[in-house]
């Protein structure tokens, strides 16, 4: 089984934004992103989509889960500053459903070398750039293999 981990797609810069941060929306750049995201995933059979509650990451998979006529759950496990042992526990949990989980750059690195403890095993670095996609596939509970598709935008 498969779960599939997506970095919310560019937003803009934080220091830019008057408004709450939870709020933020992706930027033109991002909407493309989200886009190219659900492209990617447009092959897979895919059970849930699940963000954090902020907009940039609920805008992200908005075409995935629409792709797939299926609605986003928010699940506070993927907000920023969460705890990376229950988003970990969350994305083992998805991985019997083919899932998609949308979250932060503070929680994803944290997320994949717990995964990488658990024995997933990854070429090359643990990257998370905006818009990116990890597949992690899962066997018996446990993480295996990482595989990391960059931004295509």
């Amino acid at each position: 089984m498969t779960v599939f981990l997506v970095r919310h797609a560019h937003a803009g810069k934080r220091s830019q934004w008057d408004g709450d941060d939870a709020l933020r929306p992706l930027s033109r750049r991002g909407r493309a992103q989200a886009l190219a995201v659900a492209d990617l995933l447009e092959g897979h059979a895919v059970g849930r989509v699940v963000s954090s509650p902020s907009a940039r990451c609920l805008q992200t998979v908005e075409p995935v889960a629409g792709a797939h006529d299926i609605a986003v759950e928010v699940d506070e496990r993927l907000a920023e500053g969460a705890d990376p042992d229950a988003a970990v526990a969350l994305l083992l949990e998805l991985a019997d459903v083919h899932g998609v989980a949308c979250s932060h750059g503070d929680l994803i690195p944290v997320a994949l070398r717990r995964l990488v403890a658990m024995g997933m095993q990854v070429e090359g670095a643990l990257l998370d750039q905006k818009g990116s996609v990890w597949s992690i596939d899962v066997e018996d509970g446990r993480p295996v293999r990482g595989g990391y598709t960059p931004p295509s935008v």
